[in-house]
């Protein structure tokens, strides 16, 4: 059997592995380059080689953080970091990166080896499981946003008035606008107004409309908010601190179908879907007296309540990626996902401000991450723990499987030890929530009686 040449035979292993692989020189020049670089970043490897691999990746990293200059500067490898790189078709390519040092017989250091792994397919799978569980720019995998899914539909074909209740940041006017775009109303406007924001005089001029010289400075009649929805929807936002006085107003205007601008001699008919939302609940509201009840069975023909983000945990890792795909547009940048360091802290946040308290936190860490994955130290001060601190020891090296072991806890402490409406939340069959808690040893609540194994 002929021997090869050692050169020929190092060539030959490079080309038959799957992963990229390329050198460099002293001064940053390839010396060598793979048949997997070549398929991965369309250039061939006599194009690629003599070339500063910057020219040739034209990656995220490449002109403030080489992750092989760092390598060759601290000694220190890099494993895996996702970044993007710029393919010879102008095409963003997400790729992970690894790092090393190249030494002569000698030991001295000539130049640096890197592999990369194209990982567009883990980003198609990504996209694929984003649609799943996405509905109409709402997104959620956990029961209480399916059974919402379930039925918005039907609730958008009514035509009925749907009240929508919810803390601030749970996606309540997503949710209106999901009903109007799935009505057949779709094509007229949608409209938000928010009733909490203005004092009363300026509400009611806003919702109804005046007549040119209703009042001082009225030089021109304006149409109101319900004149301009006319055809389509008006979203009334935090209804719950209207004011009794505007309250008899708007219900009229409901009960008749009309309303009637300042100044004006005759009623003026409007065609209108009313969608009510409110952080309060309405029902207590009207027990204090402080809403009316009238108004409240009026609004209230189909109600909605949206679960805090606390309460549908299993959404925070879809959220997490939908909104770094947001900011990776509006910010051109190659931001892949977060680590497991930072996923560990944002599973166990209690999220008092929910969804839009996790978009400000995604936002903030796009400030400080340049690119690759968010990092503890990219998130809020107040999330990190006191100043100076690196991750939470308590988080250093949790696994995924850690992660499902808190997650799967504190769906039990939510319904209080019920075992099946914990299943039910997480999507799971009993039993297998069961197993689940016996093999990661997850403690069973004292008080609830004990689920036989084909439960």
């Amino acid at each position: 059997m002929t021997r090869l040449p050692e050169k020929e035979v190092r060539e030959a292993i490079s080309d038959s592995i799957s992963d990229g692989v390329f050198t460099v020189d002293e001064d940053w020049r390839i010396t060598t380059f793979n048949r997997a670089a070549e398929e991965i970043t369309g250039v061939p490897a006599e194009e690629a080689v003599g070339r500063p691999c910057c020219d040739v990746f034209r990656s995220s990293i490449c002109e403030s953080d080489c992750a092989l200059k760092e390598t060759l500067r601290t000694g220190r490898l890099i494993i895996n970091k996702a970044v993007y790189i710029i393919d010879a078709h102008d095409r963003r390519v997400p790729i992970s990166i690894s790092t090393g040092i190249l030494r002569d017989a000698r030991g001295n250091v000539i130049g640096g080896v890197e592999t990369f792994r194209d990982l567009s397919l883990v980003e198609e799978l990504r996209k694929e499981l984003h649609s799943r569980h996405s509905f109409v720019d709402i997104i959620g995998r956990s029961n209480a946003m399916r059974q919402l899914f379930d039925i918005l539909p039907q609730v958008a074909e009514s035509d009925s008035s749907v009240l929508i209740e919810g803390a601030s940041g749970t996606g309540k006017e997503l949710f209106a606008k999901a009903i109007h775009e799935l009505s057949f109303r779709r094509d007229r406007r949608f409209v938000a107004v928010n009733c909490g924001a203005l004092p009363d005089n300026l509400l009611e001029s806003e919702l109804f409309g005046y007549k040119a010289g209703a009042f001082t400075d009225a030089r021109q009649d304006k149409p109101g908010r319900f004149a301009v929805a006319h055809g389509g929807t008006i979203l009334l936002d935090e209804i719950g601190d209207m004011s009794p006085a505007l309250q008899v107003r708007l219900l009229r205007a409901l009960q008749e179908g009309t309303i009637e601008p300042l100044g004006a001699v005759e009623p003026v008919h409007v065609n209108v879907r009313v969608i009510a939302a409110t952080n309060k609940r309405l029902d207590a509201l009207v027990r204090e007296g402080a809403f009316r009840e009238d108004l409240y069975y009026r609004v209230n023909v189909v109600r909605l309540v949206l679960p805090a983000l606390a309460e549908r945990r299993e959404d925070i890792p879809l959220l997490i990626g939908h909104f770094v795909a947001k900011y990776n547009r509006l910010r051109d940048k190659a931001v892949v996902g977060v680590s497991e360091d930072a996923m560990a802290v944002l599973m166990e946040h209690e999220f008092p401000g929910n969804v839009r308290e996790l978009e400000n936190i995604i936002e903030h860490a796009f400030v400080l991450c340049r690119g690759g994955l968010i990092e503890p130290r990219h998130l809020p001060a107040p999330l990190r723990g006191p100043a100076g601190a690196g991750t939470p020891t308590q988080w250093e090296g949790l696994t995924l499987e850690a992660l499902e072991k808190i997650h799967i806890a504190d769906a039990l402490r939510r319904h209080h030890g019920n075992r099946k409406a914990a299943a039910r939340e997480l999507g799971i069959n009993p039993s297998t929530l069961y197993r689940k808690m016996k093999s990661m040893d997850i403690d069973i609540p004292a008080d609830t009686p004990r689920p036989r194994p084909e439960e």
